[in-house]
């Protein structure tokens, strides 16, 4: 049974959502599941945008049945090879088979990586191309690395439609709600929304800036992403998140206290400070335990506030496994201009504070390491509450004048 929704005048949303999928890409998790958009557009020729993945290709072939209502498909455009977006295009082209393909070259080079069969079927455009389909011009906007080097986005000139490929997508299914406008975003979208960006897309913010001005250029009425809602009003409030996630600016002002502890010891002490620094007027604080908090989750909120503080146990003489893994997942999305603060223990060798500093000061970029640090050798006692006191002091200094 075909699930369609009418994006503008002759646009069709004809994709699909998955609530089956645990991992996206295997790897970050998506209790909310996630959806899969493509776009069929019906003018004097037909066109459809993007594939979904695989697991969702029967309602997809439906759904492009229902709208195209015995027409034939004349062109599909791909935006972006990646499999949860293109694994689907051989289903399309056997089923219509005068379709040609409209993509790039590096986009082709993939198709042919993938073993898709397109030869003889292939429209090659490059940054700045025009297409006619009747009605409605495109022009193809080059957005290699957002996030795979192929990358295009394809804006409609006609009706204002910017078909961004995996910029500006967002987890979770769309449930029914496909446009910005029919959801409360900011308080059940928002989190989700960074999440995706900052673990998906999150490492290429220099390419993310190089888009945002290219897209500063058109005007554009609608945001058409690859995953998440469709976007026709209060765009600037998106594009203001990207523009802040794609430089490394903090989102907000506060204190993400992230803690890893075998016993116990060292989450109290995260406690304490946190409870502390809301003592002394800073109540934006977010407290998670490394070891049961999935590194997705730690890494949105990582882009989100301007202070971080790590909380790590010793553990072999080295920093607390989750704790590293965290840390290795910062620098590999590139995470920069962040305020640290350490908070150590260790109940023979204490080294896990001065490893991370290390870290921080010599394996990433634009770090700033307060000086002050809580050491705890085995657990928090009297004689460690005036460095806590003096730890939470200089936070709260810090945040108030960030």
């Amino acid at each position: 049974m075909h699930s369609v929704r009418k994006v503008t005048e002759d646009l069709y949303w004809v994709g699909a959502n998955d609530r089956r999928l645990a991992l996206f890409e295997n790897i970050h998790p998506i209790p909310r599941g996630v959806s899969y958009n493509s776009y069929l557009l019906l003018d004097q020729q037909t066109v459809l945008f993007d594939t979904v993945d695989w697991s969702a290709c029967r309602q997809f072939l439906e759904n492009i049945e229902f709208v195209l209502n015995g027409r034939p498909l004349d062109y599909l455009v791909v935006n972006h090879m990646e499999p949860d977006h293109a694994s689907s295009m051989e289903e399309v082209l056997i089923r219509y088979p005068n379709a040609k393909i409209i993509s790039n070259n590096k986009a082709f080079m993939l198709m042919r990586q993938f073993g898709f069969h397109i030869d003889e079927r292939t429209e090659e455009v490059k940054e700045g191309d025009t297409k006619s389909f009747g009605k409605h011009t495109v022009t193809f906007v080059s957005a290699p690395m957002v996030h795979w080097p192929e990358v295009m986005a394809t804006f409609d000139t006609t009706n204002g439609v910017l078909f961004s490929a995996d910029a500006f997508g967002t987890f979770a299914a769309l449930n029914g709600k496909l446009f910005n406008d029919e959801m409360n975003f900011d308080r059940d979208w928002i989190d989700e929304a960074r999440r995706y960006y900052t673990n998906i897309v999150g490492k290429y913010g220099p390419q993310v800036q190089a888009l945002l001005k290219k897209a500063a250029k058109l005007d554009i009425k609608y945001i058409c992403p690859l995953h998440g809602p469709v976007w026709r009003s209060n765009l600037g409030y998106f594009l203001d998140k990207y523009d802040k996630w794609s430089k490394y600016e903090p989102e907000e002002k506060g204190v993400l206290i992230v803690y890893g502890s075998m016993y116990g010891n060292t989450e109290s002490a995260a406690d304490a400070l946190a409870s502390k620094l809301v003592e002394k007027g800073i109540t934006n604080v977010a407290l998670y335990d490394v070891s049961n908090t999935h590194v997705s989750y730690l890494i949105s909120e990582s882009f989100r506030y301007s202070h971080i503080v790590l909380a790590s146990v010793t553990y072999n003489l080295g920093i607390y496994p989750p704790m590293h893994n965290y840390l290795m997942d910062m620098k590999a999305l590139n995470l920069q201009n962040r305020t640290f603060a350490i908070v150590e223990n260790g109940s023979w060798a204490c080294k896990s504070g001065t490893l991370m500093r290390s870290f921080l000061e010599n394996e990433m970029k634009n770090m700033t390491v307060l000086d002050e640090k809580l050491t705890l050798t085995s657990a928090m006692n009297e004689d460690n509450m005036a460095n806590l006191d003096a730890l939470a002091e200089s936070l709260a200094a810090s945040v108030k004048g960030a």
